[in-house]
């Protein structure tokens, strides 16, 4: 399959013609435009500093379903003790940041990079990226972020300066999207981190068939309290 270059018009080929490996397209911008219309169409962007864009929609995709959400008995403890105080959507760049450096400081690499910082606090701004933040003693303690669109929620990253942080801010965004009718989480690519909460891998058409139906739902759009 070839890799597409993405003319200046805010357009993509079918997500149906990526790569084995995911990758469909190269080029275009950051603009919040660009990122709502390839989100709509099951594809987003990840790359690294010094590469161009470039474009994903791999198969298969890893969602979570409300209902199938597990949560393990020794995180539900940490749950049940309130070791965490959870906000959403009051320290957006925070979370974003704390994504990018604990990746850094880890040596995974990080496709956080400044420009996708900068677009993502744009789409925070126009009402369609959220953060949750797991607070302790005061301290943002971990958190997670994505883009919130029609039932859909599609997760970006996420990240712990104390144990379980993260995934008590994970277990709390599933029991508020289930209240609020969600269809699923978009956790993009199968990790055991994510298994162990009820994800489950499906193929490719059938989480498009299901984005498309899902963006039917009115977009919960601005600041998540």
């Amino acid at each position: 399959m070839p890799v597409y270059l993405l003319p200046e018009a805010v357009v993509f080929p079918s997500p149906h013609l990526a790569r084995d490996d995911g990758l469909l397209a190269v080029g275009g911008d950051l603009s919040a435009d660009r990122l709502l219309e390839a989100y709509r169409q099951g594809i987003f962007p990840w790359y690294q500093d010094g590469e161009p864009i470039l474009w994903w929609s791999p198969d298969p995709r890893l969602l979570l379903y409300p209902e199938k959400l597990h949560i393990p008995r020794s995180l539900g403890k940490s749950i049940r003790k309130a070791v965490f105080h959870i906000t959403f959507d009051t320290a957006f760049e925070s979370v974003i940041a704390g994504c990018a450096e604990t990746r850094t400081r880890n040596r995974e690499g990080t496709w956080i990079v400044a420009d996708m910082i900068q677009a993502y606090s744009r789409l925070h701004e126009a009402g369609y990226a959220h953060s949750v933040e797991a607070w302790k003693e005061g301290e943002l303690a971990g958190g997670l972020y994505g883009v919130s669109l029609g039932g859909a929620f599609f997760g970006e990253s996420m990240f712990s300066r104390v144990s379980n942080a993260s995934k008590v801010a994970l277990v709390t965004l599933i029991q508020r999207i289930t209240r609020w009718g969600f269809d699923f989480v978009d956790c993009q690519i199968s990790t055991a981190h994510l298994l162990q909460f009820g994800a489950c891998e499906v193929p490719r058409y059938r989480f498009l068939q299901e984005l498309n139906v899902s963006l039917y739902r009115n977009t919960r759009k601005g600041l998540w309290k």
